[in-house]
């Protein structure tokens, strides 16, 4: 009886449905496609492909989990980019030995990552400290992350790096592209930290009940900071990704990046009020968006009938999904009470 329960449980939840959808969505355009769909070529620049933005995906997902929400991971993304591209321009050019051109990519690496932590502590600070709204302070940052970053440049693209920064956007290990491992170590370091921690398990409690998380003397404030830091650092680790694939940096990189993050996010089943969402969820989601996006560009479909399967898309998994948020929900209304 128990186990039924829990199987009834599992084919309710998103994922599943989701699994499904990016099944359902690889067969239905491989079938209209399958000569240029699922051609090598093809499925190689898919997963070069996604994995900038899936990783801006996680960060919102991190975020959206104590029910905030970061806007600023895409300026966060072209500010530590724009960073790290302008001391490899001043310090280490393309004609520079590959030796030297490693350390100074590596001090460009570490620069890129501690700008994005600088961020994500400063949104947190905004949330925690100042109690704003997480919406209106990670806007408000991004538009200052982007300012900062076009001032920096002049509004122009910064290039003529080593070939060095080509490794992590433009290069295969164990014929798997870099792009796809670093998403693949990112996500599975996510899972863990949210099913296999202390701080995971309160965050999830924050998201589900932040009074009750407060009485259960959890640091809310600490853990807010901890939060946005981290998903400061997955933004700039997406940034670099964009730069090296693109070998060049720019304010304005992947600003249609932020909407599909969020979607993404609310496609894989995470709850936008908090406390329910899974890695698992976020990773279908993702797949599914490529799949379909990638198929469309073969059919040489119009943005506009795209942007009306997005909205369509959209619209059911959200109806679908609600259900189960009220479901999952409605046992601790109960306790509650």
């Amino acid at each position: 009886m128990t186990s039924n329960r829990k199987t009834s449980t599992w084919r309710q939840a998103p994922e599943f449905r989701l699994a499904i959808i990016a099944v359902v969505v690889f067969a239905f355009m491989g079938m209209l496609s399958p000569e240029r769909f699922l051609s090598e070529q093809n499925l190689t620049s898919m997963a070069f492909q996604f994995p900038e933005f899936a990783i801006l995906a996680l960060a919102i997902t991190l975020v959206m989990m104590t029910g905030g929400i970061d806007l600023s991971v895409v300026g966060i993304a072209n500010l530590s980019a724009v960073v790290a591209a302008l001391i490899l321009t001043e310090f280490a050019g393309p004609d520079l030995p590959m030796q030297a051109s490693l350390l100074w990519f590596g001090f460009a690496l570490g620069a890129s990552l501690l700008i994005g932590a600088v961020a994500g502590l400063l949104n947190g600070a905004l949330v925690a400290f100042l109690g704003l709204p997480p919406i209106l302070a990670t806007l408000g940052a991004g538009l200052v992350f982007t300012g900062l970053a076009i001032a920096l440049t002049g509004g122009s693209a910064v290039m003529g790096f080593p070939e060095v920064v080509a490794v992590i956007g433009n290069t295969q290990v164990l014929g798997l592209p870099t792009p796809l491992l670093i998403f693949i170590l990112l996500a599975m370091a996510l899972h863990l930290l949210m099913t296999r921690t202390a701080f995971g398990i309160r965050i999830s409690m924050f998201g589900t009940n932040p009074l009750a998380a407060l009485y259960a003397a959890v640091d809310v404030k600490g853990m807010l900071l901890k939060v946005y830091m981290l998903s400061g650092l997955f933004a700039s680790v997406a940034g670099m990704v964009i730069m090296s694939r693109a070998n060049s940096a720019k304010a304005d990189y992947g600003s249609s990046y932020l909407l599909l993050s969020v979607l993404i996010a609310v496609l894989g089943g995470v709850n936008p009020y908090g406390g329910y969402g899974r890695v698992i969820g976020v990773v279908f989601a993702v797949l599914s968006m490529q799949f379909l996006s990638s198929g469309l560009n073969m059919l040489q479909v119009s943005n506009f009938a795209r942007e009306l399967i997005w909205g369509a898309l959209l619209l059911f998994v959200m109806t679908t999904n609600t259900t189960f948020w009220n479901t999952f929900r409605l046992p601790l209304a109960r306790h509650k009470k």
